[in-house]
């Protein structure tokens, strides 16, 4: 993303690509952007950083304005804008270097450790 947040063509396009094979995680209903729908909005960018929304209830010009509104609101940045589908992309803040530090130092789970014995019976076996 470049500097002042706006996102480049080569990353729009990218964005585009994962983008064809969501469906949307949130819809906007006849009541519009109401204060819910936004924080619906707000928990899927959260969740996913690249999500769809359907604006079925409202016109062309309604859904261009909402689209603004949702971007405006949530740190957004649009992707695309086909028909009724709303295509938003918020990218996920990078864990603290506390957090990264306490995930490297973490033990290894059974799954692994299980891997790791099955590797040492192999070898042991073919030696």
């Amino acid at each position: 993303m470049t500097p002042e947040g706006v996102l480049s063509p080569a990353e729009r396009k990218r964005l585009k690509a994962r983008a064809h094979r969501l469906e949307p995680v949130v819809w906007i209903g006849g009541d519009g952007l109401t204060d819910a729908v936004i924080a619906e909005i707000e928990r899927a960018l959260a969740a996913h950083e690249l999500i769809k929304v359907r604006a079925a209830g409202l016109a062309r010009e309604a859904r261009e304005l909402a689209l603004a509104q949702i971007c405006a609101r949530c740190a957004a940045q649009p992707v695309q804008h086909i028909g009724k589908v709303l295509v938003l992309f918020r990218r996920k803040p990078e864990p603290d270097r506390q957090a990264r530090e306490r995930e490297s130092r973490a033990p290894a789970s059974r799954s692994s450790n299980r891997a790791r014995a099955a590797r040492a019976r192999r070898a042991v076996r073919r030696s």
